[in-house]
Order: C-alpha cells, then structure tokens, then sequence
C-alpha cells in the first residue's frame, strides 16, 4: 500500500521560505510522477507544481514561478517543495501526490500560514 507523509509546513512572515516535504513508503517511488497541490479556505484544490519521473521535468504554476522549486531524492523516496518569497495568497493545506499513471495517491496535507 502505498503511503504519502507531508512535513514542514507552518508559520511565516510574508518574505519568508519554508521547505516542505513528502515521504513515500510503499510501491516504486522513482516511477512515480510526483506533484503539489494546495487548497486555500472556501477554494479548490489547484496544481502548484510537478516532476515527471522519467525525465525529472518540471511544471509550475504561473502564481508559484520563480518563488518555489520542487526536487526529488529518490534514494530517500522524498520529494521537496522549496518555497521563498512567501506571500498571505500562499496560505493554504499543501498536499503532495504520486501519479504511478494508473493509481493517484494523496497525502493528508500540511498547513502552511503566511502572515503579512
């Protein structure tokens, strides 16, 4: 069974970086493409970022470009989220995925709070 674990999440002044985390235990995490999504109050769930895992490409959203970058290590079976220049909009539950193009698997989610 495959098992998502978010971490890092938290409190920070507008300016600031936080790096988030997500550990994934069960199945073969170097197939898997992996993503952040986020979910603000009151809003959908929206794409934040991804990396393909046969190539490591990369997408962003235009709100995020620039600001945050998404890694993986995969002897860890981790994949980060680094995020810097924080504004209030970013405020919201980060939940990362794991795409193994036939099943998608969800993590439970990590706050984050940016306070202007």
């Amino acid at each position: 069974q495959v098992q998502l674990a978010e971490s890092g999440g938290g409190l920070v002044q507008a300016g600031g970086s936080l790096r988030l985390s997500c550990v994934v235990s069960g199945g073969t995490f170097s197939t898997y493409t992996m993503g952040w999504f986020r979910q603000a109050p009151g809003k959908e769930r929206e794409f934040v970022a991804s990396m393909r895992w046969s190539d490591s490409t990369t997408r962003y959203a235009d709100s995020v470009k620039g600001r945050f970058t998404i890694s993986r290590d995969n002897a860890k079976n981790t994949v980060y989220l680094q995020m810097n220049n924080l504004k209030p909009e970013d405020t919201a539950v980060y939940y990362c995925n794991a795409d193994s193009r036939k099943v998608l698997y969800w993590g439970q989610g990590t706050q984050v709070t940016v306070s202007s």
